[in-house]
């Protein structure tokens, strides 16, 4: 659901899908939906790192062991691009996450539809993990510039993905 005080954007939804792929292989399956000639899509580049992507139209997710503290960040753009960063907790002790390669990223667009497949291998840490509790999340850039934020839960009066409260999915491993 878009954040409820901002408007929507040209998107009209976003849907995610996610499921284990292997022992350590988690796949995404993000869909925006709308006006996409009204959305700002990067254009392609080659699939590195990169950070402050949620600068821009971006896919999230939030990857924790339930009742820890710590977790994953990862971050899929259009372009090609990708983050990881660790946390320590709530928004504490951020650092690109070493663990992480390079995910397999596939993009598809049409004229009201953009999805987006990602593959990652998991760290250890959360391959060890009986469950994640996951959080995921999208960032849509207007052409105009005006960023809408999307989430499975809002927490607060202002976006924020890292919330807590927005752990609201349960993974079975």
């Amino acid at each position: 659901m878009p954040h409820p005080a901002l408007p929507p954007g040209p998107a009209k939804g976003v849907e995610v899908r996610i499921a284990p792929a292997g022992p350590e292989l988690l796949s995404f399956r993000y869909t925006l939906a709308g006006r996409l000639g009204g959305v700002k899509i990067p254009g392609r580049r080659a699939s590195l790192r990169a950070d402050e992507l949620w600068r821009h139209t971006c896919f999230e997710a939030f990857l924790k062991a339930p009742g820890g503290s710590g977790y994953r960040e990862l971050n899929f753009s259009p372009s090609g691009e990708w983050a990881a960063y660790r946390f320590d907790a709530y928004r504490a002790g951020m650092a690109v996450d070493p663990e992480l390669d390079v995910p397999q990223l596939d993009i598809r667009s049409a004229a009201d539809v953009l999805e987006m497949r990602a593959q990652v291998r998991l760290p250890s840490v959360l391959c060890a993990a009986p469950a994640l509790a996951v959080a995921l999340a999208a960032v849509v850039e207007s052409i105009d510039g005006t960023l809408s934020y999307w989430a499975l839960r809002h927490a607060g009066a202002k976006p924020d993905f890292h919330h807590p409260e927005g752990f609201m999915l349960e993974l079975a491993r």
